[in-house]
């Protein structure tokens, strides 16, 4: 036994010696400076896979939109690389159908979770593609980026938001979409139903009038079942005069400052309580 086991340690010195593949120590350093949020955000699999992918020089630290500026600095001076600063991206929320404009034709009772409500008669909102607002989207964002206002809307504050993607994934009405933050021009609405219908259940739903595209530059906004669409490969030719005579505000173009601006034919929203269920 005491023979078998030292040719058993001999065989398994030769074959770690053999078999083992050196990792750059500098990936455990790189790691250690990232935010281990593992988010997705830089297009990897998690921090670790980020940090290999930088030691390869596949990637360039600006990626990680959720370290701080003075960390990605100190990353791209251990690397001996510059920091190839890109657009910032957030999270765009495609509904404004709050509790106090869009209506509810049944009341849910069960687990307050988003994803569970749409599996129950598609969570009893009367428009199927609207938010459910019970804040599956907050409660999964790493960063807090996301609140609810007073109408159960989902709030996303670009400053905080990484474009990390989580609540993208766990939206069950697919909702959000990663835009970078020079796409101003934004359909607040995902309701391909006729104008009619559509607005009989949501005030503020689009209707697929049109005079959106009639108004913006050529070809940048079509309409696509019922529902207006950007074409972002054409947002240098974007302009706020597109949502000005859109009548319910469903497109907007979202300002630096002052946040979603809506047009000056769109109609006023003056109710503050929500719709009855019904």
């Amino acid at each position: 036994m005491l023979g078998l086991g030292v040719v058993l340690s001999t065989v398994l010195a030769v074959a770690n010696k053999k078999l083992h593949v050196f990792e750059d120590p500098r990936i455990d350093d790189i790691e250690d400076m990232l935010p281990r949020a593992n988010c997705g955000a830089c297009g990897f699999a998690g921090c670790r896979a980020f940090a290999e992918k930088l030691v390869e020089g596949a990637a360039n630290p600006a990626q990680c939109s959720a370290n701080s500026s003075d960390m990605t600095e100190a990353i791209a001076a251990l690397l001996g690389v510059t920091v190839e600063a890109g657009e910032k991206r957030v999270a765009r929320l495609a509904c404004a159908g709050g509790d106090n404009v869009a209506r509810s034709r049944a009341m849910y009772m069960g687990l307050s979770s988003c994803r569970a409500a749409a599996q129950v008669g598609g969570g009893g909102k009367g428009c199927p593609w609207g938010c459910l607002g019970m804040g599956d989207c907050r409660d999964v964002c790493p960063f807090d980026a996301i609140t609810f206002d007073e109408h159960r809307l989902p709030v996303v504050d670009e400053a905080k938001c990484t474009a990390c993607g989580a609540c993208v994934d766990i939206c069950p009405k697919d909702l959000f979409e990663i835009h970078p933050i020079s796409h101003r021009l934004w359909v607040a609405c995902k309701n391909r139903a006729a104008g009619k219908d559509a607005r009989a259940e949501c005030d503020v739903a689009c209707i697929g009038c049109g005079l959106c595209a009639k108004d913006a530059a050529p070809d940048l906004i079509s309409i696509e079942s019922s529902l207006a669409c950007v074409d972002y490969s054409k947002n240098d030719t974007a302009s706020i005069d597109a949502i000005q005579r859109c009548p319910t505000g469903a497109i907007v173009w979202i300002d630096s400052e002052k946040g979603a601006m809506k047009g000056a034919k769109a109609k006023k929203i003056e109710r503050e309580t929500p719709l009855p269920v019904g």
